[in-house]
């Protein structure tokens, strides 16, 4: 965005974001409320603006971890002009980080121009040095904090909807539409929707999270997000014969679907029950007038993710996630692909699930996803 012109140089102040948060994360205090109502409403209307910088976000990780929120707000006079939110999370892994933002696949400092984009991550450094963290992590789209190196660690996958539901399976490429159709014609599998399907998701997500050797968060989490986001999320489960076979929690903002948190059975590839129910999101899209469905991210290593969702039509694009590392503290790596944690990955799959379950949910507080 252009820097300000003419002669008067409003001084910009660059303060925490105070805001009074009640128990299961609702804004209840109308004193406090047009301070949300600001913030939400920047968020809304900058370019880069996600799910993950609004309130409902914050509150939600919140309320599940217990996290600190640190949220920086940057303004000239009263009106503001930029935001920075992050937790702090106090990992027994990697030590005290700040993350924007954590569990999510964005985040990072939206601001008017690059003068407050620097402002607020001056800001940011300090708290870093008062809070004693090793690293400052922004999850941004682009980056935009200059001579900042990004980590090219993970790409995107976003892509435009059709104009009309009839035309989403023939966008689709070959393979991937044949799959989707035999899941719907040869398969009978159908789907539902509705919030009352978000135990089952959690738990098939649970499933699927110990098969792939990684952590899954709490319920809590899963349940907090739908809270916060009404009006602004599906719940959907797939069937087949009546038994659910796969589940799927997807959130909207602005023009946007976001397929978000997946789990399906053993069984379920058989069938092709992840191409149909993204298929039946990407169709509820349409109908509801979304324009564009994302993703998600990948790791660039993470084969299986990163082909599902090439061999699906979309094309990946580098994210400009970058990463400040504290004199004296060494850059954190807690992806999944960190040799270190090779072996507990191979025998996670092996550990019964009310095991993993309720272990997963509390090493997940430290390793901010």
């Amino acid at each position: 965005m252009p820097k300000p012109t003419g002669s008067t140089v409003i001084k910009r102040r660059v303060e925490p974001f105070h805001e009074a948060v009640l128990k299961g994360g609702r804004h209840d205090d109308p004193l406090r409320r047009p301070r949300a109502d600001q913030w939400d409403r920047y968020v809304r209307a900058h370019p880069q603006g996600t799910l993950f910088h609004t309130l409902g976000w914050r509150n939600a990780v919140q309320s599940a971890f217990g996290h600190e929120p640190v949220y920086l707000s940057a303004l000239r006079g009263e009106r503001l002009a930029g935001v920075l939110p992050m937790f702090l999370v106090p990992s027994r892994v990697a030590g005290r980080l700040l993350v924007s933002v954590p569990y999510a696949v964005g985040g990072g400092i939206l601001a008017d121009d690059e003068d407050t984009t620097c402002a607020l991550f001056e800001s940011a450094k300090r708290v870093a040095e008062q809070r004693n963290c090793a690293s400052i992590d922004l999850r941004s789209e682009v980056a935009v904090v200059p001579d900042l190196p990004a980590v090219d660690r993970y790409v995107g996958f976003r892509r435009e909807l059709p104009d009309d539901v009839c035309d989403v399976l023939s966008s689709l490429p070959r393979k991937a539409r044949a799959a989707a159709r035999n899941a719907r014609v040869k398969h009978e599998l159908t789907a539902s929707f509705g919030d009352e399907h978000l135990p089952e998701v959690w738990r098939l997500y649970t499933q699927s999270m110990r098969r792939l050797g990684s952590l899954n968060y709490p319920y809590r989490l899963f349940e907090s997000l739908i809270a916060n986001t009404p009006r602004r999320h599906w719940v959907c489960v797939v069937k087949r014969n009546q038994r659910v076979v796969a589940g799927l929690v997807t959130f909207l903002y602005r023009d946007t679907v976001m397929p978000y948190f997946i789990g399906t059975t053993p069984e379920a590839k058989r069938y092709s029950a992840a191409n149909f129910i993204y298929l039946c999101a990407m169709e509820r899209g349409v109908e509801k007038g979304y324009k564009w469905f994302d993703f998600g991210r990948s790791r660039r290593d993470n084969s299986g993710s990163f082909n599902f969702k090439r061999f699906q039509g979309f094309e990946p694009r580098p994210l400009g996630y970058q990463i400040y590392t504290a004199a004296g503290h060494e850059t954190p790596n807690l992806s999944a692909s960190n040799p270190k944690y090779m072996l507990a990955r191979r025998l996670w799959p092996h550990v019964p699930l009310c095991v993993t379950r309720p272990l997963g949910a509390h090493l997940a507080k430290h390793i901010p996803g």
